[in-house]
């Protein structure tokens, strides 16, 4: 039987069935990321960004699918994370510009809307690189108008947006060639795969994972109670040790590879090791978790190994902190000019604070903010104009969004790491126009080279490094530089690449993981070849990254 029409009850099943089959497959996504180190989070930014959307949609009681279309573009813009997320934002743009005032989509009407979608991604990339997302949206849609001009049948047309998107996920590998080198394919191609397949499946009205219904009331009351309190309690935002309240369900019930035996008592031990206000309840189908950590991620991986993953949810409780603070205060914050920094970790937090940043979003590695979390945060200042440094490289796109729907004048200064962000501050006159501090900010940017140090959580080669799983990385400006087993030689050895003839001042920020007599033992260790160098030493308090390490 032909389909010939999408109308909203159909357009609405689409949505749900590609949420909960990214949300499904997040922790899948997230294992593709090409670093060995703990932050991939493109499944998790993506299905974060998506579900935003599909509560809009849910919200919205039209059955004009138009009215649709608007409010999961709307609703994906407001929550996307990370770039994957904000590129997936930007391609429901374009499918919502392409279908204002349609109460249904035909074949043609449906292959339209991709193909302006992926028109829409495109522009909002200022350097397109094939390989990518960007490469599967396109085939996906090139496909698709190719059977909606032999077929009036959008089941049809679904279908060939589905296989050319899958055909052009194979071939990132040999468009990029990092991920043939570390043997993957691209995460956020595979992400927007599992979102067009969850489409498909909606449209076929074939059954999906959401079998399961719990009842969750007293849980969640449960839940709300001790993440009220939680919150309400701390005296500062920055007393918050774990910033993330996060809640999985796991399907006890379905099969994944290498499932382990679920003991309800060892999986709160092992949980309660990573967080904190820990609640874990399970019957024989289903565990239910809610935790306050600092790794979302590590969570996820854990929960993973007993079934696949349902429903997750993050939310930083840092900025529900200042909210609550914000809302209780009589006198509104009020500047006539706003910086707003990004950064994880207390130490790093008051470093900013003491250069004269106005406002920190807690997040950054392993939980990007979303673009509504940088509007709130700019909206908060009360300021006239403002500047966001991102501070992350996967934070830049979510900034420059915020900043395109902001009230008021903002400025992005695209720094990659926290070291960056310390030294674009030096740059900052408040007497300064907006331009022209985003200007001599960024120029800022090549003064400084930038270090981290973390563990490796695999075996892989990344050019021409041999990495083993647990080894200490060196990461100089994004590349990986160093392996060793041995922290301190590995930390050395990366400062030894970053210096040249000009370097002056090397600042070193320990992490969560680290501590002063570790970062003391690096620089002892620096100075008996370099006794000409200045060094400076920090308690970072930040997640990840054993170091975060400047040369100026």
């Amino acid at each position: 039987m032909v389909l010939k029409e999408i109308d909203s009850k159909k357009f609405r099943d689409m949505v749900r069935v590609a949420t909960h089959r990214l949300g499904r497959n997040a922790e899948f996504i997230n294992s593709l990321n090409v670093f060995p180190v703990p932050d991939g989070d493109t499944g998790t930014n993506m299905n974060l960004t998506i579900e935003s959307g599909a509560k809009a949609v849910a919200q919205n009681t039209s059955n004009s699918v138009g009215d649709l279309t608007e409010s999961l573009a709307k609703g994906m813009l407001m929550g996307a994370r990370g770039n994957s997320g904000v590129i997936s934002s930007q391609l429901f743009r374009g499918v919502y510009k392409a279908t204002q005032g349609m109460k249904t989509l035909n074949a043609q009407e449906l292959a339209n809307a991709f193909s302006n979608g992926v028109a829409t991604a495109y522009k909002a990339v200022m350097k397109p690189v094939e390989g990518t997302i960007l490469t599967v949206a396109r085939i996906g849609a090139q496909e698709g108008a190719n059977k909606a001009n032999e077929t009036d049948d959008v089941e049809e047309v679904m279908k060939a947006i589905v296989e050319g998107a899958k055909k052009a996920l194979k071939t990132t590998p040999d468009l990029l060639p990092v991920l043939k080198q570390v043997g993957v394919v691209d995460s956020g191609g595979q992400g927007l795969l599992f979102i067009y397949e969850g489409f498909l499946e909606g449209l076929l009205g074939e059954e999906f994972a959401d079998r399961y219904q719990p009842d969750e009331g007293e849980m969640d009351e449960m839940i709300n109670a001790m993440h009220h309190q939680s919150v309400q309690s701390q005296l500062s935002t920055q007393d918050i040790a774990n910033g993330y309240c996060t809640e999985i369900m796991v399907d006890l019930t379905a099969d994944v590879p290498n499932k382990k035996t679920f003991n309800l008592d060892e999986f709160r031990e092992h949980l309660s090791q990573l967080g904190d206000s820990l609640l874990a309840v399970s019957d024989e189908e289903v565990a239910k978790v809610h935790v306050h950590t600092e790794h979302p991620g590590a969570i996820f991986a854990y929960g993973s190994q007993f079934g696949q993953l349902g429903k997750i949810k993050i939310d930083n409780m840092r900025i529900q902190h200042e909210t609550i603070v914000n809302n209780s205060e009589e006198n509104q914050e009020n500047v006539d000019f706003a910086v707003i920094a990004v950064a994880s970790g207390n130490g790093i937090r008051k470093l900013f604070e003491s250069e004269g940043v106005n406002r920190i979003i807690s997040g950054g590695q392993t939980m990007n903010p979303s673009t509504q979390d940088i509007i709130d945060s700019i909206k908060k200042s009360g300021a006239k104009k403002a500047i966001v440094m991102p501070n992350n490289g996967n934070i830049i796109m979510a900034a420059k969004q915020a900043a395109e729907v902001s009230d008021i004048p903002v400025g992005i200064v695209p720094t990659k790491t926290i070291s960056q962000g310390l030294t674009a501050m030096l740059s900052f006159d408040p007497d300064d126009s907006l331009d022209d501090n985003v200007a001599n900010m960024t120029d800022a940017l090549d003064t400084v080279v930038s270090g981290e140090v973390t563990k490796a959580n695999r075996d892989t080669k990344i050019n021409e490094v041999e990495i083993h799983q647990d080894d200490y990385l060196g990461i100089i400006d994004g590349e990986i530089k160093v392996a060793e087993t041995d922290i301190i030689t590995a930390a050395s050895s990366m400062i030894e690449k970053m210096l040249d003839e000009d370097s002056e001042i090397v600042t070193v920020m320990f992490g969560r993981d680290s501590n002063k007599k570790e970062a003391q033992k690096l620089i002892d260790a620096v100075k008996e070849k370099h006794d000409d160098l200045e060094f400076e030493l920090h308690d970072g308090g930040q997640p990840v990254y054993n170091f975060l390490i400047s040369v100026e």
